[in-house]
């Protein structure tokens, strides 16, 4: 019982939802704790005539990406208390969501609880809370891909286009990245964000993406641990209303860019 009550404490979308049958139901051994290594392939998204038997759930760890092709773009991140795979099970919107193959991976070592595909159906048919968060996530995912596809050739604007983007999707999934008093507006958000991962979303080389970071920490937009000395890759966006001037910018409203 202990993985189930893991489930519904530490995932938005199993939250409090142990009391429903499916769950009760559930042998728990059905449910597999597994330990996803990073730089290794997990599963291909979206092949022809090809479904998941498994709802990924991320506990701790990550980030979990998906990288499209030939570009090899990160068009897609997942952190603790997030799901994946939810588009390549046949289950809710998952048949009328289909895209180009893609790879998915954890990018970091990352700690997930697999669901049966039969107890996220049972949910999704029982449950209208685990159904509107279900199709919440669906709808994440396209947010997230549209704000890339805002991503500008401008670099401050291109990272701040990811910033903004996790920013959304971590604050809609009430993530453990969100701290602070959400009635004063007081918030920052915390992300485990190597530059690598930023350079991949946005497009740019690592070089451009080391001078936006310190421009947007000059700027007091983010406080960063990235230096030439440290392997930390946390990211704190302090000032994420702030944000929103550099992500609206065009060239000659970023002074702090010193590249026109």
């Amino acid at each position: 019982m202990k993985t189930v009550e893991t489930l519904t404490t530490k995932s938005f979308l199993f939250q409090g939802l142990g009391d429903e049958a499916p769950l009760q139901d559930l042998d728990p051994a059905a449910l597999v704790v597994e330990k996803l290594y990073s730089n290794r392939p997990v599963y291909t998204a979206f092949r022809p005539q090809v479904w998941l038997e498994h709802l990924y759930v991320v506990i701790d760890g990550g980030p979990v990406i998906m990288r499209s092709t030939p570009l090899d773009r990160v068009i897609a991140m997942t952190y603790p208390s997030g799901c994946f795979g939810m588009r390549t099970l046949p289950v809710g919107f998952g048949p009328g969501v289909r895209a180009f193959p893609s790879l998915v991976e954890a990018y970091k070592t990352t700690d997930v609880i697999k669901v049966p595909v039969q107890t996220v159906q049972a949910l999704y048919d029982d449950s209208e809370t685990f159904r509107q968060r279900y199709m919440l996530l669906f709808e994440l995912r396209e947010k997230f891909q549209y704000h890339l596809l805002n991503c500008s050739t401008y670099p401050p604007q291109a990272v701040a286009a990811l910033l903004r983007a996790l920013i959304y999707q971590e604050r809609s999934l009430g993530s453990p990245a969100v701290q602070g008093n959400v009635q004063k507006n007081d918030l920052t958000y915390c992300f485990d964000l190597p530059i690598d991962l930023i350079a991949r979303a946005c497009q740019l080389n690592h070089r451009t993406v080391e001078q936006v970071l310190k421009g947007l920490t000059k700027a007091s937009y983010i406080k960063t641990n990235k230096t030439s000395e440290s392997t930390n890759d946390q990211v704190q966006v302090v000032d994420p209303e702030g944000l929103k001037e550099v992500y609206g910018a065009t060239r000659d409203k970023v002074s702090w860019w010193p590249l026109k």
